[in-house]
């Protein structure tokens, strides 16, 4: 008895191989935006803590508030952009790489005395 060829021709390896390729690419999208999110929360949670350790070494010079500040950034893997003192309130900006390939996730915080029944607080 004589079969017929096979027409299938490999067409469920191919069509199963582009929606590998379909779900690996999701996936990796998702994985990017994720480190950017959580690179971005980092920065914020960094600038936080920088600038109220700044802010209680204020009286010390802003010298040493500013080192203060970055010696928070880099214990956390940071780096401090910015530190500026304006009167009794700290400014600071810092930048955290992510895991991503995106570009460093930036943030400001603020911290300074409590004035006219309002709390300085992050500058975000």
């Amino acid at each position: 008895m004589i079969r017929a060829p096979d027409r299938d021709g490999g067409f469920a390896t191919v069509l199963a191989a582009w929606v590998i390729t379909g779900l690996l690419s999701v996936v990796l999208m998702v994985l990017t935006f994720v480190g950017a999110v959580s690179a971005r929360h980092r920065a914020e949670g960094v600038a936080d803590l920088a600038a109220l350790a700044a802010a209680a070494h204020v009286l010390d010079g802003v010298e040493q508030a500013c080192a203060r500040a970055e010696w928070v950034a880099e214990r956390m893997v940071a780096e401090l952009v910015r530190c500026a003192v304006s009167g009794w309130d700290i400014t600071v900006e810092v930048a955290v790489r992510p895991v991503a390939v995106v570009g460093a996730a930036r943030a400001v915080a603020r911290a300074g005395p409590v004035s006219g029944g309002q709390a300085v607080g992050s500058g975000r």
